[in-house]
């Protein structure tokens, strides 16, 4: 017979690796990791912009306003995984 997982499983498990998020000290200041990396993923999607725009294919990248949100969401977490990865 198979043992189930009480409910509160899930629950203690996000509790107990809460406390896991990295922590980077800037300038004297502790920032989370996750923070530095969403400041960068912006800034980065910010920077590609006038490279879609020169080379003419951001009029076919469809709804601006959800393709760059997601493109800085996208390399947040790249950056997250590459310098953050406790693996």
């Amino acid at each position: 017979m198979r043992a189930k997982f009480p409910i509160a499983a899930p629950a203690v498990a996000i509790l107990a690796l809460a406390a896991c998020d990295p922590v980077v000290n800037i300038a004297g200041a502790n920032f989370p990791a996750w923070l530095l990396c969403a400041i960068v993923g912006a800034v980065l999607a910010a920077a590609f912009r006038p490279g879609f725009a020169a080379s003419g294919i951001e009029p076919h990248l469809g709804p601006l306003l959800l393709i760059y949100p997601c493109l800085a969401l996208l390399l947040g977490c790249a950056i997250y995984i590459i310098f953050f990865n406790r693996v």
